[in-house]
């Protein structure tokens, strides 16, 4: 990463706009507010931790990465960008299955397309950064074949979300 740049601020944004348009869609549904507030909350913040985390991790597999203010400070920056993924992947999921609380009653099929859709998810976006080149792998970075993206970023999105909507289910009170 040399450079932050215009074009790489273009997928959080409309990520931003739909989560806000999520948001205000099922504050409309839910039965208790408060309820969905700490619950959404809830997912914010795990997800922002364990993104964070999961980026300051993986920093020596970028090029030019360093522990530096820069550097940390883009970490920061990508984990509110995958904490809107996250968000998105919420409340497509929600609009699916009709309730933002799906998780709750999660089974098999809803597992798995929340882990694939991460998957794939993760590697349309690391396809399209590393060609615009706002970020490049170190030889040491493991990459998936054909598709020739990094491992650790692919995993990050297939294993994240699922960890951080079972982490969250149980801010969801019961429903009236």
């Amino acid at each position: 990463m040399e450079e932050l740049s215009l074009g790489i601020f273009v997928v959080p944004t409309i990520a931003l706009t739909l989560v806000i348009l999520g948001y205000l869609y099922f504050a409309k549904q839910v039965t208790d507010i408060g309820e969905y507030r700490r619950f959404v909350f809830a997912v914010a913040v795990t997800s922002f931790m364990l993104n964070f985390i999961w980026e300051l991790a993986q920093g020596p597999l970028y090029e030019g990465f360093e522990y530096d203010l820069k550097h940390i400070s883009f970490c920061a920056l990508a984990s509110v960008a995958d904490m809107l993924m996250v968000f998105i992947l919420l409340f497509a999921l929600g609009l699916i299955y009709k309730d933002v609380y799906w998780m709750q009653n999660w089974g098999s099929k809803s597992m798995l397309l929340l882990v694939l859709v991460g998957f794939f998810g993760a590697i349309l976006a690391e396809v399209w950064h590393t060609a615009r080149g706002d970020w490049a792998y170190v030889d040491a970075m493991p990459r998936l074949p054909v598709a020739e993206v990094g491992i650790s970023p692919v995993l990050q999105f297939t294993i994240l979300p699922w960890l951080i909507f079972l982490i969250c289910k149980k801010f969801i009170m019961e429903k009236v």
